[in-house]
Formats: structure tokens, sequence, C-alpha cells
């Protein structure tokens, strides 16, 4: 195998690999946040490096970084902050139009 097609092997395989990563997170964005959560509280633990202090850091969901839970399924989830019920709208009839010709 030539030092070409090394290369081009590991371009692919990278393309391949950022690509399934963006559609999982477009497709599934409540998982991913979820996923990105988890394992951003396990790099941050005190036996862990500065290293992966930082790459929990950078893979901490905006959500965590703006100061809400991060859990991916929106504020309350957890039960742990803010109110558990959101605001209920009114109730409106649909109205139908009749067509005369």
């Amino acid at each position: 195998m030539s030092a070409f097609a090394v290369v081009q092997t590991v371009v692919l395989a990278g393309v391949l690999v950022d690509s399934a990563w963006v559609a999982f997170r477009k497709l599934i964005p409540a998982t991913s946040k979820r996923l990105l959560a988890r394992l951003s509280a396990a790099l941050e633990s005190p036996q862990r490096g500065p290293f992966a202090h930082r790459l929990a850091h950078w893979l901490q969901p905006s959500e965590a970084k703006a100061g809400s839970c991060g859990s991916g399924d929106g504020c309350s989830a957890c039960g742990g902050c803010g109110s558990a019920a959101p605001p209920v709208a009114e109730k409106q009839p649909l109205e139908f139009k009749s067509r005369s010709h």
C-alpha cells in the first residue's frame, strides 16, 4: 500500500466520521446534548488531568455553559430549577371560511 493510499484512506475516514457526527447532532439533538453532557461530566472528575478538563469544557453543551443544566430536555427536566409547568396558551377555535364561486 502506497503512502498516497494511506493518506487518502485517513482523509476519507475523517470526512466520514465528521459527516456521521454532524448528522447525529442534527437528527437527534436531544440525545446528542445528553451524550455530550454525560461525557463532559465524566471528563471533569478530579482524577482527570488538565487536558481532560479542557476537553470537557469544549464538549460541554452550550446550555450548560449558559447556566442551565444542559440535559437537552429543556428547563426543569431534572426538577432542579425553574417552574415545572410551562404557561398554558389559550385555546382558539378554528374558523373556516366558505368559498363562493
